[in-house]
């Protein structure tokens, strides 16, 4: 978390003097400030510092380092679980297969009827993706 407060801070320091050097250079250029560009350039140094004060309170509020900023750290450490997937399901297929069915329906003139094909196989694929724990082979 070191590391990103630094970078963000860096980033910020850095938007805000290429803000100024963007302004000058206009300034010099065109005898006019250009504000699309240098107000894009200044908010850009202001989220990075924001962003990098955020970091810098939740580092003091968690009260320990992270994984990635100590030195015997294992990559173990910093990774959590993030769910059970089934890698042998079909339904998330099927389901993607039928919300584009739909959305074509949509995108082709006149043919929104297509979209009345889609809905009940959209229906099908949600509930068997949803209950497919609960039925056959690998029931629980």
């Amino acid at each position: 978390m070191k590391s990103s407060i630094a970078i963000y801070w860096l980033l910020a320091i850095f938007f805000l003097i290429m803000g100024t050097v963007y302004t000058v250079w206009n300034i010099l250029v065109d005898g006019s400030v250009e504000w699309a560009g240098t107000i894009a350039i200044y908010l850009s140094g202001i989220l990075m510092s924001f962003v990098a004060f955020y970091i810098v309170k939740v580092h003091k509020a968690q009260g320990g380092e992270l994984p990635e900023d100590r030195l015997d750290a294992d990559i173990d450490d910093g990774d959590p679980e993030v769910g059970e997937f089934s890698p042998w399901s079909w339904w998330p297929m099927i389901l993607a297969f039928s919300l584009g069915l739909f959305l074509l329906g949509f995108a082709i003139g006149n043919s929104f009827w297509v979209s009345f094909f889609a809905v009940p196989i959209i229906l099908v694929a949600v509930i068997g993706w949803v209950y497919e724990y609960y039925r056959g082979h690998f029931a629980r």
